[in-house]
């Protein structure tokens, strides 16, 4: 059976990895990847949209698929306001989610982070939380959610924070047991792993996959 993957945020790290892998596997008769520039791939396979995310509308017709795969994401560094972040990490997500219903998607499935509370006082784990909220608000068939705690790998951009967090993090990983498992920080090929594979696990309702669980895929 022919099925299409539409990839948001494919420039990222995660993102990068799970469509380079999408176009590895057989399964996937044609992926859509949704980019601002050129991603530089070869497949016949591969379907680029050149889209500005605050006219996404205009590319409906081009953004049908039966599994769409969110992996969108920014910092507040990178954003440069608390406004500008939200639109990113929510807005942008949220409207692809409703395109995705509109177009009669099978499943979504979006990563999001660890700690994920739309109660919480921490602004970046807030928003996260909403945009899980709105999401599962929005009645897509199935929604798979997967909250990674730190995601390692070399970024396109630097993050030199964040850098000297993945160096010390492994570190640590050996401390974080029990519950604290789901904190140990997380390779992005397994996070693009656990992507591929809940994709593919059409059950409906909301899953939501958090930290040591991702490794499992």
């Amino acid at each position: 059976m022919a099925t299409t993957a539409l990839v948001l945020g494919g420039t990222g790290l995660v993102g990068g990895i799970l469509l380079k892998d999408l176009l590895r596997d057989p399964a996937w008769s044609r992926v859509v990847a949704i980019a601002r520039r050129p991603l530089g791939l070869a497949d016949a396979r591969l379907a680029e949209v050149r889209a500005d995310m605050t006219n996404l509308d205009a590319h409906r017709a081009a953004l049908k698929a039966d599994v769409v795969f969110c992996c969108l994401g920014t910092t507040l560094k990178k954003a440069g306001s608390q406004e500008a972040f939200r639109a990113v990490d929510q807005t942008y997500v949220l409207r692809l989610a409703r395109i995705a219903r509109e177009q009669e998607a099978r499943v979504f499935v979006l990563v999001s982070s660890l700690g994920a509370d739309a109660s919480s006082s921490n602004f970046y784990l807030r928003v996260k939380g909403e945009t899980e909220r709105d999401l599962q608000a929005l009645g897509l068939p199935t929604v798979h959610i997967l909250r990674p705690s730190l995601i390692l790998g070399e970024r396109s951009e630097r993050r030199p924070l964040e850098a000297l967090s993945q160096r010390l993090a492994p570190l640590a990983s050996g401390l974080l047991v029990g519950p604290l498992r789901n904190y140990r920080p997380i390779r992005a090929e397994q996070v693009a792993r656990a992507a591929m594979a809940v994709g593919a696990d059409r059950r409906p309702g909301v899953h939501v996959h958090e930290g040591d669980a991702l490794a499992r895929f």
